[in-house]
């Protein structure tokens, strides 16, 4: 019984990582430097490019569930469906693929583009597959620290409208737990969607109430402007966002 990870020594593939140390399985990480790789122990690293059908190939000879992240990259799309031909022909009995909450509602944008058009090909090909759909990161705030601290905003410009926050460990916890699911099921299941969100939607005001709690200090949310809102940042000692 093999897992293989892909994305392993990104944010979501080391919780994934993390989150499967313990289970009955063997281990393994897809990485171009499996030599340099810093991967937790017991984990087996295994050389392979997704935008390298052969290398994939080869990495799942043994393989029975897969975790598919494929990168952020101009050629996302292609690395996916890719890398699930592959792994049809390679008889894999379970795949566990992130894709992205709200993918349909932004055709425009490529990144989600992708995503979507990966599940309908999940769909198309009847795979045995559990896609994830997580929402917005709540990890993606760290980004905010300097802005936070010497400007007192919050320098993202969320809006009224609301959007739903989920932590990284809580996407590799869930995609761990589906791993695992089908690696132990006796037979290949049926296909699964899961919205991994938080329990309300979050607002520009509503993030700043939460961080000059906190903090212990007053945060002002700096608006929805995507002109004025980076300016005024900046000029009170925080980065340009």
């Amino acid at each position: 019984m093999t897992i293989l990870v892909t994305g392993s020594t990104g944010t979501i593939g080391a919780q994934v990582l993390a989150h499967l140390q313990g289970r009955n399985a063997e281990i393994r990480a897809l990485t171009r430097s499996p030599d340099t790789a810093q991967l937790p122990a017991g984990v087996t690293a295994v050389r392979g490019d997704l935008a390298d059908p052969d290398s994939v190939r080869a990495a799942l000879k043994g393989v029975s569930t897969l975790f598919l992240l494929a990168p952020n990259v101009a050629d996302e799309l292609t690395q996916a469906m890719l890398t699930l031909t592959v792994a049809r022909e390679a008889g894999v009995k379970g795949i566990v693929y992130l894709s992205v909450f709200g993918g349909e509602a932004y055709a425009d944008v490529p990144h989600f583009a992708g995503k979507y058009t990966v599940e309908h090909m999940i769909e198309a090909l009847d795979l045995p597959a559990t896609i994830l759909r997580p929402a917005y990161f709540i990890q993606n705030d760290l980004r905010q620290k300097d802005v936070l601290l010497k400007a007192g905003a919050y320098g993202s410009p969320i809006g009224a409208k609301g959007i739903s926050m989920v932590d990284i460990r809580d996407i590799g916890e869930a995609a761990a737990i589906e791993l695992n699911r089908r690696e132990q099921a006796a037979t290949p299941l049926g296909r699964e969607t899961y919205a991994l969100v938080g329990p309300d939607g979050q607002t520009g005001e509503s993030i700043s109430a939460i961080w000059s709690e906190a903090l212990g200090r007053a945060i002002r949310y700096g608006g929805d402007d995507l002109v004025e809102q980076p300016i005024y940042c900046s000029a009170h000692g925080g980065h340009e966002m």
